[in-house]
């Protein structure tokens, strides 16, 4: 999955202080304990939970149901006014995206999520997604953590028009620059206890694709790269500031697969009973 960091921007403040089209759950409310990212005040994603040891997540809800246009000179003070107001990092991003399919060949969540935190204590299955979702971009941080990339549609590429995405397939033949747009969060997250056969960190960047959605399909299907303008929040995800920091950096690293530390196997204790 080839990706390159092409620019990288200090930290801007953006955003709607009073009522912003898109929005994360501020903080953890007894009344709904879940973290979501909201449109229009309506539920479209449920988050990584707070805790920071739980199973990354994004979990498409009922509120998303549509895609994002803003108009202006400057694409990050356009789209950015759609969002909460805060402090956003401005990445843009050249990535090979994959379409990927819950519980497919290649679904995170299905497979590495499995290695290290094991099937959902409660379904004795795989997180769901609800959605199919584009990976583009993994690397090592260290031996014991390593970093995930996805681009989130904030509706089905069966949504997509075909003939919209035929277009952007001959756009991207004929040597076309196409692009798309996205809110992104930072989650690191690594279980309290060594269950799973890979225990590791997770550092999951989740780009919730604004707009650009049949340019990404048109771009998984024929290969061709694709370029992003991530707003990265500073804000909203379960990184602290160092980690942030760390995020040009490791997007600028060779994509690299995870090498999972071989456990050695130890055989159950007997026990006196039956």
């Amino acid at each position: 999955m080839g990706a390159v960091l092409l620019t990288v921007e200090p930290l801007r403040a953006l955003g709607d202080a009073d009522r912003p089209r898109l929005r994360f759950s501020a903080a953890l409310d007894q009344a709904d304990p879940r973290r979501l990212l909201f449109v229009d005040e309506k539920p479209a994603f449920e988050l990584s939970y707070w805790c920071g040891i739980c199973q990354i997540l994004f979990q498409r809800q009922e509120g998303s149901t549509e895609t994002f246009t803003a108009d202006g000179d400057d694409p990050i003070e356009a789209f950015g006014a759609l969002l909460p107001r805060g402090d956003y990092q401005p990445m843009r991003l050249e990535l090979r995206p994959r379409l990927v399919h819950p519980s497919s060949p290649g679904d995170y969540f299905a497979e590495e999520q499995v290695d290290t935190w094991g099937l959902d204590s409660f379904w004795g299955l795989p997180v769901y997604p609800r959605t199919p979702y584009y990976r583009t971009f993994e690397t090592a941080v260290g031996a014991d953590a390593h970093f995930y990339e996805f681009v989130v549609p904030m509706v089905p590429p069966s949504w997509n028009e075909r003939a919209q995405v035929e277009k952007y397939i001959a756009d991207l033949d004929a040597g076309q620059s196409l692009s798309g747009v996205a809110v992104s969060v930072l989650d690191v997250s690594e279980p309290a206890t060594a269950e799973g056969a890979d225990h590791h960190t997770h550092w999951a960047l989740t780009h919730f694709l604004l707009d650009g959605h049949h340019r990404f399909q048109a771009a998984a299907e024929t290969g061709h790269p694709v370029r992003l303008l991530s707003l990265l929040s500073a804000d909203n995800g379960l990184a602290g500031s160092a980690e942030l920091a760390r995020v040009p950096v490791l997007r600028s690293q060779a994509a690299a697969a995870r090498r999972p530390t071989v456990r050695q196997f130890r055989p159950p204790r007997k026990s006196g009973g039956s």
